[in-house]
């Protein structure tokens, strides 16, 4: 036995001196050069950092992109664990510029529902009906204020858009198919917005050209029900993107409609329209051969786009009926640093931009406004909806739902859950039926903490909040109107008159829990 243990120590001690003479010698790695052995610690200490500070030593609330608070929330949403909070707020309210805070009323028409589990089964339709200005011929009413956010085939893995698309079926909510076109794993229940990027993936020829026919085939073949324009994202805006040779299956061959033994590439712009009118024209060529509203999507950078936009708008006709504005806080598969954390504007400042133009120009309750950018927390979409976002979609905090862990690896496909990742081995470990049911409670969830919160506010839906209910701080002693923050007028970011009496009386049909207790008999109410 002496003898094992002694070999066993010497075969050990040789492999240190040996890697110890390797660190010495070596000629990439200074540290290593200098402190062998030792130097190593300082390699596995940064390649754990993010689980450390993730577990360990960041607070509730330092951690980003999501804070362990709000990862906790989403997480316990999904499970249908209890989702509140002991003990009040742990966030610096005092102290932080820029906080924003909802304004509860004491009286008015809608009363909130008080259980933990009112309005989770509530159906929360938007507000406006999508395609209605432009007379489209399969123009429709959203069920879900909430929504699953762009997120390719390719990107995720096919086991995690099988999940999100279940889940979309279970919670009635839209699922954006992603600019890598509609999959198998798209096709299980749930209704689908086929987004098109500048590569035409799932509607294309061979030579890479869009293909009218071929659009109108797949939309034949499966529940699409509007079609997204992607100019840009939020992320990496004016960027294309890239899916090495290595990472292109022959299932993702297929579904792109592209080679399988090389690189797959996405230009930065598109080829069917080269300047704001040829867009719109472009826009009703799809309408009018699909049927579908037709909307864009785009990060906010130079606003004269939009000034122009609206102008053609205005005088012809044209247009898109719906808007999504994807905030420069999105996330992405992969993207250049200095893209991620400094080109487009953030959500609120940038929409709040566009809306104005849209608004000034009495365009805003013609077009459906969708948001994205973290939105996925009932705080931020609060605000967006107070600024006259009509629906939200939720892509990170989706992913979350389904057992995203935060470890910010979506671009080196060692995803450790399965969900942004090709690898079938990690990929297996997510069960779609399973994480279906977490995706949808997540997403109903978020709705009806939304509901809760209008009804706060006095109103009957989250699309009904006005600026009027949020101040934000600007120190312990300052507080601003939102619409005064950002210069909006009286009577903005509201839906029309008829949007609003249309939207109270869907509500108004659903029974209501956990109000007040029946009046005494001496009530002067």
């Amino acid at each position: 036995m002496s003898r094992t243990v002694s070999a066993i120590v010497a075969g050990a001690a040789s492999a240190v001196a040996a890697v110890a003479a390797r660190d010495l010698f070596q000629r990439k790695h200074a540290l290593l050069r200098n402190y062998p052995l030792l130097g190593h610690a300082r390699y596995w200490l940064e390649s754990i950092g993010p689980e450390l500070r993730q577990y360990i030593v960041a607070a509730n609330d330092e951690e980003r992109p999501f804070t362990r608070d709000q990862r906790r929330w989403v997480y316990a949403s999904a499970k249908k664990e209890t989702n509140y909070f002991g003990f009040g707020t742990d966030n610096d309210l005092e102290f932080t510029s820029g906080y924003a805070v909802i304004k509860h009323r004491t009286f008015a028409r809608s009363v909130p529902q008080s259980t933990p589990q009112a309005g989770h089964s509530a159906i929360v339709p938007c507000a406006k009906v999508i395609g209605q200005a432009h007379d489209r011929r399969h123009a429709f009413r959203p069920e879900s204020v909430v929504n699953i956010s762009a997120m390719s085939f390719g990107s995720l893995s096919g086991n995690a858009i099988e999940a999100l698309n279940r889940g979309a079926a279970l919670a009635g909510c839209l699922q954006n198919a992603g600019e890598g076109g509609i999959s198998r794993y798209h096709r299980h229940g749930g209704e689908l917005i086929f987004q098109i990027g500048t590569a035409y993936f799932g509607c294309r020829d061979d030579d890479g050209r869009f293909d009218l026919t071929l659009l109108r085939d797949v939309v034949a073949s499966a529940p699409v029900r509007a079609l997204e324009i992607k100019l840009s994202q939020g992320a990496k805006p004016s960027l294309g993107g890239l899916l090495p040779a290595a990472k292109v299956t022959d299932e993702i061959a297929r579904t792109r409609g592209i080679p399988r033994d090389r690189d797959c590439v996405s230009p930065s712009r598109h080829a069917e329209f080269s300047d704001t009118d040829s867009l719109l024209d472009w826009i009703e060529l799809l309408a009018e051969e699909t049927g579908l509203p037709v909307g864009i999507k785009a990060a906010i950078g130079d606003l004269d786009f939009w000034y122009e936009l609206t102008e053609l708008m205005e005088s012809t006709g044209r247009g898109p009926d719906f808007v999504t504005v994807d905030g420069g806080e999105g996330g992405t598969g992969a993207a250049p640093l200095i893209f991620t954390d400094s080109v487009s504007l953030p959500f609120q400042i940038g929409f709040a931009q566009v809306y104005r133009i849209f608004a000034e120009r009495g365009l805003s309750e013609k077009v459906t406004f969708i948001g994205g950018g973290k939105l996925g927390l009932p705080e931020n979409a609060i605000v967006a909806f107070a600024l006259g976002i009509d629906m939200v979609n939720v892509a990170r905090e989706a992913m979350l739902a389904i057992g995203c862990i935060q470890a910010q690896k979506c671009h080196t496909d060692t995803c450790p859950t399965g969900v942004a990742t090709q690898n079938d081995w990690l990929a297996r470990g997510l069960v779609p039926e399973v994480k279906a049911e977490r995706a949808a409670n997540y997403i109903r969830t978020l709705r009806r903490d939304l509901l809760k919160v209008a009804q706060a506010c006095g109103v009957e839906h989250p699309g009904l909040i006005g600026c009027d209910s949020v101040d934000i701080l600007t120190g312990r002693t300052v507080s601003t109107p939102l619409d005064a923050v950002y210069g909006y007028e009286p009577g903005m970011g509201l839906p029309s008159d008829a949007d609003r009496r249309a939207v109270i009386r869907l509500m108004s049909t659903q029974a209501s829990e956990g109000g007040s207790a029946p009046p005494s008999a001496t009530s002067v109410g």
